[in-house]
């Protein structure tokens, strides 16, 4: 049971992120904000994680200097504000679909961020460099596949009552513009490349700052007073704020805790447990759950263009996960014989 457990947690995160996007999606259409949307999701995530972090890492903390708040304030920024409320704006346009399709660019985007701040070596004379090219240009080929590419639509069986969409009319006529869906797809990698960038220079804050709870609750709390900013600026109608016992509560407290709180360690224990790669290889699933959650539950109808440009990622990150894994075993082999050699001499 113990080797099923890192399986059962990577379909468990997996379908919590599909959760995420469906009921952002549904809170959307029900005419919710998306900029107060994310100052309430950030303040429900910074109220349960701060008691976590002050419990269990006040005591060991190092100190906190000037810098390195500075640094963890750029990083809230753009890595979880800005990325964010781009996200929101991106997922008002398209689907929850795409929302879930693009994801699967973000190992892809993140490694070639990586690769340009010379974090990362792409050696392009050997197989596992040329599969790491060959899967950013199909990432590439993806994207640009979800943006200009609809084809036909398919609609599956429908439970249009689970939610109410007060704006359908509106969203409808939003989202089947050409021209607006275009803007949310490059929105959406816009918002995915800050996140990817976010992923990169952490590592660097964190050996300056090695707490990770009270790190992600510090970010967590000064992105809850950035989105406030942004919210308070572009949103002055009082009724806009409200939440009640809606789907807008139950979205926000969702992903406040849930997304925020619960995958947070499901996917720190599951890295510890298999590693980095494997995580990442689970991706596809929160989109194949996605596609029929939200046909179901929302009524999204369903183009051959998302489902080709989905395939398309889906194949490019496969293609650099699998260089990226091959580059780390050839490292492994070569570096053991002269460990070996150095423990005979």
């Amino acid at each position: 049971m113990d080797k099923k457990k890192p399986y059962l947690a990577v379909i468990l995160i997996q379908s919590i992120y599909a959760g995420m996007f469906l009921l952002s999606k549904a809170a959307f259409d029900g005419g919710m904000n998306n900029f107060v949307f994310i100052f309430y999701r950030q303040a429900a995530a910074t109220v349960f994680l701060i008691p976590l972090a002050l419990f269990f890492e006040w005591k060991t903390a190092p100190p906190l200097s000037f810098v390195t708040f500075c640094k963890i304030f750029m990083l809230s920024l753009f890595g979880i504000t800005l990325s964010l409320d781009i996200y929101g704006v991106a997922l008002v346009y398209t689907s929850a679909t795409l929302a879930a399709a693009t994801t699967n660019c973000l190992p892809v985007i993140t490694f070639f961020l990586a690769v340009l701040l010379r974090m990362e070596v792409l050696r392009l004379k050997t197989t596992a460099g040329i599969a790491k090219i060959i899967g950013i240009l199909v990432c590439l080929a993806g994207a640009l596949t979800l943006a200009f590419y609809k084809g036909p639509h398919m609609k599956l069986f429908c439970l249009h009552h689970l939610f109410e969409h007060h704006h359908s009319q509106t969203l409808h006529s939003r989202t089947s513009s050409g021209e607006t869906w275009i803007k949310g797809c490059f929105l959406m990698l816009i918002s995915n490349t800050f996140w990817g960038l976010w992923l990169v220079l952490q590592g660097r804050v964190l050996k300056s700052y090695p707490s990770i709870l009270l790190f992600t609750a510090l970010q967590c709390f000064l992105s809850t007073i950035q989105s406030f900013a942004i919210a308070i600026a572009l949103e002055r109608d009082p009724y806009e704020w409200r939440l009640g016992w809606n789907v807008r509560f139950l979205a926000v407290a969702y992903c406040g805790i849930a997304v925020t709180g619960v995958t947070f360690y499901l996917q720190a224990w599951v890295i510890e447990k298999k590693g980095p790669v494997f995580l990442a290889m689970s991706t596809p699933l929160n989109l194949i759950f996605t596609i029929f959650c939200s046909a179901f539950l929302l009524c999204e109808i369903i183009s051959l263009g998302s489902l080709l440009g989905g395939l398309l990622l889906i194949g490019g990150l496969y293609s650099v996960l699998w260089g990226k894994t091959r580059e780390q075993r050839m490292l492994h082999e070569n570096c053991l014989p002269a460990h070996v050699d150095k423990e005979y001499t």
